[in-house]
């Protein structure tokens, strides 16, 4: 079944979940979202609540569904899988997500063919790779939200020190999305000016310092978050859309989303963060970015701690 461009599906619907379809609702960029959920009420209501916002918004069709409903879906947002708990890391949910993808991901893949497979339920690489093997579908058309979310944190936590506009720092966090992430310094810049300099331009003088600090508060900021509040839900809820956007719209923005490496950075058979070209097909190409020796060694670390996981997970 070909698919139908203005058609999304979003597979669990739990605090992310819902969020997500609640931000792609308000984006625009659909006129169909199907929620599919183990609990068909809480899909059913789910569905309900957001469509009573429709008459602020622009007409579509939002339903409850179940995984035949996402056969001719332009993009499969996957949430569904067991949440972090406080204290727990994602590497620890591995065992229960790749059991339930186990079940779940060769469903969707019985009845759509042709779409893009977006996995958010954590852990992000490790789950993106278990969905590419497990679906079949091109490693183009499988990718994971991976470090976009930790990336946007990096630019909101840089802004507010530097007292600049976010959006003009140009700066990612690569590697796994979790414990063993890393900040790419090296390339980081406002506007084109190296970020040190415009540092020193702002007054600031103890880089290391500021540059630890800065990439501790962006790795601890989940644990944070669900430490006072149980969950996070928006700011992945935002990444979610905007990768939507960039293949939607074919913008072929960058974006540091999660693939399956075959020896760039002498990194082979593991999925993780590093800035991919995102159009319509899915991703479309990468962007090779400078790294130090340092954080070379820490990439190749980071996906040698997943490389591990995936082992010990019987991927």
């Amino acid at each position: 079944m070909a698919v139908n461009e203005r058609k999304i599906a979003v597979v669990g619907c739990g605090f992310v979940g819902a969020a997500s379809a609640f931000a792609l609702m308000e984006s625009g960029l659909f006129s169909e979202m199907v929620l599919v959920d183990v609990n068909k009420d809480k899909a059913e209501g789910e569905a309900l609540d957001i469509s009573h916002g429709l008459p602020f918004a622009r007409p579509m069709k939002i339903y409850a569904g179940d995984y035949s409903d996402t056969a001719d879906a332009a993009i499969i947002v996957v949430t569904a899988g067991a949440g972090q708990k406080p204290g727990e890391t994602r590497l620890d949910l591995v065992k229960k997500n790749v059991g339930i993808f186990k079940s779940m991901i060769p469903e969707i893949a019985k009845y759509n063919k042709d779409g893009i497979l977006l996995i958010v339920a954590n852990p992000v690489d490790v789950l993106t790779f278990a969905a590419q093997k497990l679906s079949g579908f091109p490693e183009n058309r499988v990718f994971g939200s991976g470090t976009v979310l930790d990336t946007a944190r990096f630019k909101f936590l840089l802004g507010e020190h530097l007292a600049v506009d976010s959006r003009s720092i140009h700066a990612f966090i690569i590697g796994e999305h979790g414990d063993s992430e890393i900040a790419a310094w090296s390339s980081a810049n406002v506007s084109g000016v190296p970020i040190n300099n415009f540092c020193e331009m702002r007054g600031h003088f103890e880089h290391d310092k500021a540059m630890y600090e800065i990439a501790e508060n962006v790795k601890n900021s989940a644990y944070r978050i669900i430490e006072k509040k149980g969950a996070t839900y928006y700011g992945i809820a935002m990444s979610v859309r905007r990768i939507c956007e960039a293949i939607m719209r074919d913008e072929k923005s960058i974006l540091p989303v999660s693939t399956i490496k075959h020896g760039e950075y002498g990194i082979d058979g593991v999925a993780l963060s590093m800035p991919a070209i995102v159009g319509r097909t899915g991703v479309e190409g990468y962007a090779p970015i400078e790294l130090s020796d340092k954080e070379l060694e820490a990439l190749q670390a980071s996906a040698a701690t997943l490389k591990k996981v995936l082992e010990e997970s019987g991927l």
